[in-house]
């Protein structure tokens, strides 16, 4: 309810506003993603008479931009060093540099991954990375998700979106619905969807109907020619489903396939053969997998599809979406800035769905750069995009955030080993990701991992002084100013305030017979607090 008051405040700005006209062109396709953005977020934000926040600074955005494309916090040199950097066109090599690197390919797949696989499988982000790395668009990832056409040697892994929920159809065909077309139609499995007159059984049948001959044959996903679904309506009619997509468009199917019983049992036979000899059954002539890749990114059908996948990484990337939620993209549930979605849709079809690109529009632009700060009277509302959104660090971002801070600053320095001394480091941390849980939009850090902090021997590792770790660096430094200083720089990107500086060496000054034990409180301080935790 409080989605939808929000989103009916903003179109009654708009259609009470003369300043914009949502039945427009849109913008040329040659505009760029950054200018496209920026063009649509502040034609929206003058019909409402929003005030922009002001733009962040180096320390902020570098920070920003770092977790976000390289999934870590910057060491001290690559601060300074982007700091101190001149160059007007700095932030675009940034984006450009971190783009290049294996580790932004791994955070977009380990994104992806997030969304798609249900309780953190990681065999789909396996091959999410391999498909990346290989520069497949969106649309050739969610043709091998769907279908693994095993024949191409396409790897297994592609296939867990569909492997880990072939079980249960109900939740495949729900699970598809939503995460690559944005719109959820389980309500509409038992009786059409009571607030959206758009969704009906037909349609949760129609989609069930492109999964319901699959089933799991071992380690692969094998298809029957045959089968079909009915289902019975409010009324108690029994309906046969038709193979329908979301749009209502039908495919019609040729004569099906026609098994006694002895062609049945010839045919359980030959499966279980391949499943013992671990071999993928070829796939049927008229594959209803097939048909549903092919209808949904047809011309006519294929606007779920786009417009999915631009709100999904603008949520990502601006940690809310265009549509909220989700997966409620229907006439009711209009999206925030309509013409904004157009022409992120039709620019990430124009342009093979790829990915990076849209990425890198998105964070090249001013809307990007945001403060999260507000200074006006009253905070708008998120979906005016007026200032950043603060957001959680997922598990991965967190442990290497740590891992990064936990270091001795002086070991990330010389620049020709600091990348891969860097990396290595990021990679082992991987398993301690696993201690912290996926945030949503509703996240609250938990009593768990609160008490992580004060518990766990990994943790307390990582704040003693000694000389690998921050603690021990910051014992080495003369004046107590300077190891604040350091500290903070190293744990949260940017140099300490006054009120920080004064605060601190107060506490170190006041235990200078246990110095040690009071490096280690403050280092640990720094790090469970909530600066650390959410990217701002």
């Amino acid at each position: 309810m409080i989605e939808m008051l929000k989103k009916l405040s903003l179109l009654a700005a708009v259609l009470l506003c003369p300043g914009i006209n949502h039945a427009q062109d849109l913008l040329p396709p040659e505009t760029s993603i950054q200018d496209a953005v920026d063009h649509y977020i502040k034609s929206e934000q003058a019909t409402g008479n929003i005030q922009p926040a002001a733009q962040v600074d180096d320390y902020v955005l570098m920070r920003r931009t770092m977790l976000d494309l390289a999934g870590r916090i910057p060491t001290i040199a690559e601060v300074e060093a982007y700091v101190a950097d001149e160059d007007p066109q700095k932030r675009v090599k940034l984006v450009d540099r971190l783009m290049a690197q294996p580790e932004f390919t791994e955070q977009l797949a380990y994104d992806l991954n997030n969304i798609l696989a249900p309780a953190g499988k990681t065999d789909l982000e396996l091959y999410l990375v391999d498909a990346l790395t290989a520069q497949k668009g969106w649309d050739t990832m969610f043709a091998d998700m769907i279908y693994g056409n095993y024949e191409e040697e396409m790897p297994k892994q592609a296939m867990q979106f569909v492997n880990l929920r072939i079980s249960d159809i109900d939740n495949l065909t729900n699970a598809t619905s939503a995460l690559f077309f944005g719109v959820n139609i389980s309500c509409a499995k038992c009786h059409d969807h009571p607030l959206v007159s758009e969704w009906t059984q037909a349609h949760f049948y129609g989609m069930k109907s492109f999964f319901n001959r699959s089933f799991s044959n071992g380690d692969f996903v094998a298809e029957r020619a045959y089968g079909e679904i009915k289902y019975a309506t409010t009324s108690g009619e029994q309906l046969d489903a038709q193979l329908m997509f979301l749009t209502g468009s039908v495919i019609e199917e040729p004569e099906p396939v026609v098994l006694d019983d002895e062609g049945k049992k010839k045919e359980k036979a030959d499966f279980e053969q391949l499943k013992k000899d671990k071999k993928p059954a070829p796939a049927p002539a008229f594959s209803r997998r097939a048909q549903l890749i092919e209808i949904a990114l047809r011309e006519n059908d294929r606007e779920y599809f786009s417009k999915n996948i631009a709100n999904r990484m603008w949520h990502r990337i601006y940690g809310y979406g265009l549509v909220m939620p989700l997966d409620q993209m229907h006439p009711e549930n209009p999206p925030s800035h309509p013409d904004l979605l157009d022409w992120l849709a039709r620019d990430t079809y124009a342009n093979g769905y790829n990915l990076p690109r849209l990425i890198r529009g998105l964070v090249l632009s001013q809307t990007y750069s945001q403060s999260s700060r507000y200074d006006g009277e009253k905070r708008p509302a998120e979906f005016w995009f007026a200032a950043a959104n603060v957001k959680p660090l997922s598990p991965r971002q967190y442990a290497a955030a740590l891992a990064i801070a936990a270091r001795n600053p002086a070991h990330w320095e010389d620049a020709s080993e600091a990348e891969s001394r860097i990396a290595n480091e990021v990679k082992a941390q991987r398993g301690w990701a696993n201690k912290f849980a996926v945030p949503n939009d509703e996240f609250q850090v938990s009593v768990d991992e609160a008490l992580l902090f004060s518990n766990d021997t990994a943790f307390e590792d990582k704040i003693k002084v000694s000389n690998d770790r921050l603690g021990g660096e910051l014992a080495k430094l003369e004046t107590t100013e300077a190891m604040v200083q350091r500290a903070i720089k190293a744990v949260y990107s940017r140099p300490a305030t006054p009120e920080e500086v004064q605060a601190i060496s107060a506490y170190l000054d006041a235990r200078n017979d246990r110095r040690e034990d009071a490096i280690s409180q403050i280092v640990w301080a720094l790090m469970t607090s909530s600066e650390l935790r959410f990217n701002h």
